[in-house]
């Protein structure tokens, strides 16, 4: 009886016989590709890559569509919290629906994963429980218009989506714009999953700007960029800009139409061998090489799980304080976890090749510069967010 006693382990603090995490999306609608069930494969590798267990207590992956729309978002957060046994939330993209479950994880102290891009999750809405895990606004505006300004380019106009995610580039975009000695000459804001981008395309090539930014994503952004090709924009003179490009949007529209293009990016599949071998594995469930948002599920899901090992607790304070104490794994880059959420970790300014520079399927991408975390991302003090002292 006492060999017994001392060969059996040790009883597990984690109260519950599941841990599950929810993978919150849009499952069928314009970002489908972006994240969508691939996000799912993303999230089922890092249970996979931790034994499928924590501590001896199984780890499960539900998922569910929010349909870009804040209410039907933190509905199913707010049931999957109170009702489901969900203990983190994880992906998340659309801003203002990133935003809404944001709120709700603070009120129901639970982990949210965020992908979401506005740079207000980590600033004045910014909570303890959650992290964020895309490159943001500020990011992203930051990387391509000092870019742009740096060739020249010095009048603007935008064509952005009317919420949350366009807004909050629109301001950030505008700050270093101005600040590079460029100029904002107009702008026009769309509904989400537009379509017709037309008005918009003629607005731009009659305020003559020499730049027309493209502040959307999904199947907006791709389809700006196809009508863009149709009406001539960059044989007339202009200079056709997206600030969030995904390799889906590329792998969609093709060489042909988006080579040159400017991106800014933290994770691409044919960086190095860290990377191209978790994509190799990705592809292999879904003949897909995954996008930055894919990845970042699978690297947030995996340090959110090594917090909660290695406190041996879902209690959100304790694995909330561990996450940002201990140092992220993001594909063979170590990154860090500021006070306000915001994770750190190195850009790369990427040029999107040229038919006959790429020589393999998938094979979209060449590095222009590298940015270190420091230079890439707002100032913790400058964000408003109140955790921060």
């Amino acid at each position: 009886m006492l060999a017994a006693a001392a060969a059996a382990p040790a009883a597990a603090r984690i109260d519950k016989p599941t841990i599950r995490i929810g993978v919150l999306n849009d499952m069928s609608g314009p970002y489908a590709d972006l994240g969508g069930r691939g996000s799912v494969v993303a999230a089922q590798l890092a249970v996979e890559d931790m034994g499928g267990a924590v501590n001896g207590v199984r780890i499960e992956i539900v998922s569910g569509d929010h349909q870009n729309k804040p209410d039907i978002g933190a509905a199913l957060a707010r049931r999957w919290f109170d009702e489901d046994g969900v203990d983190a939330i994880a992906d998340v993209p659309v801003s203002s629906v990133a935003l809404a479950v944001q709120e709700i994880g603070r009120s129901a102290r639970r982990i949210t994963l965020m992908q979401g891009t506005t740079s207000d999750l980590t600033g004045k809405a910014c909570s303890p429980y959650s992290t964020a895990w895309h490159a943001d606004t500020y990011a992203l505006s930051k990387a391509i218009a000092r870019a742009v300004t740096g060739t020249g380019g010095k009048t603007w106009f935008f064509i952005a989506a009317d919420y949350a995610f366009g807004r909050a580039l629109a301001r950030d975009a505008t700050t270093f714009i101005a600040g590079s000695d460029g100029q904002i000459v107009g702008s026009a804001f769309h509904p989400l999953n537009a379509g017709d981008m037309a008005s918009y395309l003629l607005a731009a090539q009659s305020a003559k700007a020499q730049v027309v930014a493209l502040l959307n994503s999904g199947s907006d952004l791709i389809n700006s960029i196809k009508q863009a090709n149709e009406f001539g924009i960059v044989s007339g003179g202009q200079k056709l800009v997206a600030f969030l490009v995904y390799l889906s949007d590329v792998h969609s529209i093709g060489l042909g139409v988006t080579q040159g293009m400017l991106l800014a990016d933290s994770f691409y599949w044919d960086r190095d061998e860290a990377t191209r071998a978790w994509s190799a594995r990705f592809f292999a469930r879904t003949q897909r090489m995954p996008t930055t948002e894919q990845a970042g599920v699978y690297a947030s899901i995996m340090h959110y799980l090594k917090a909660v090992q290695a406190e041996d607790s879902l209690d959100a304070d304790a694995v909330a304080a561990r996450m940002r104490a201990r140092p992220v794994e993001y594909f063979g880059q170590t990154g860090s976890i500021r006070a306000d959420g915001r994770v750190l970790y190195p850009l790369t300014l990427f040029q999107v090749k040229s038919p006959g520079e790429s020589t393999r399927p998938w094979d979209y991408y060449k590095p222009i510069e590298h940015i270190r975390p420091d230079d890439a991302f707002r100032p913790a003090a400058d964000g408003g967010c109140p955790l921060i002292r």
